[in-house]
């Protein structure tokens, strides 16, 4: 999801309940107020729907924007047949915790 896919989002939402594992934050009073706007600007929306969305929204912006380092190992080929190196960056780690917190967040959820 983008930062630009929210607004139209929140404007025709079909709403889905949360679940997962709840995170206390504390904003600065310039971003608490934004929130509080954005929520009034669209009741549909509760203030968590909107701080979850952005949250999103921001994660998926930084998985994209994670450095690829190429190493010195071939993993593959692409379609014209060029190597295709293993990638020494952050996002191979980033997938793996993810990942892996992912199933331990999914079975603390489903006991």
């Amino acid at each position: 999801m983008k930062i630009a896919d929210l607004i139209p989002r929140w404007g025709n939402q079909t709403h889905v309940s949360l679940t997962g594992k709840p995170y206390n934050v504390q904003l600065s009073l310039r971003d608490a107020a934004r929130i509080e706007a954005l929520q009034v600007m669209y009741p549909e929306c509760s203030e968590e729907e909107i701080v979850s969305d952005l949250l999103r929204a921001a994660l998926d912006e930084l998985e994209v924007a994670m450095p690829y380092v190429p190493g010195k190992r071939v993993i593959a080929e692409d379609d014209q047949g060029d190597p295709i190196y293993e990638d020494l960056g952050p996002t191979p780690r980033f997938y793996t915790l993810s990942h892996e917190f992912l199933r331990k967040l999914s079975r603390a959820v489903s006991k």
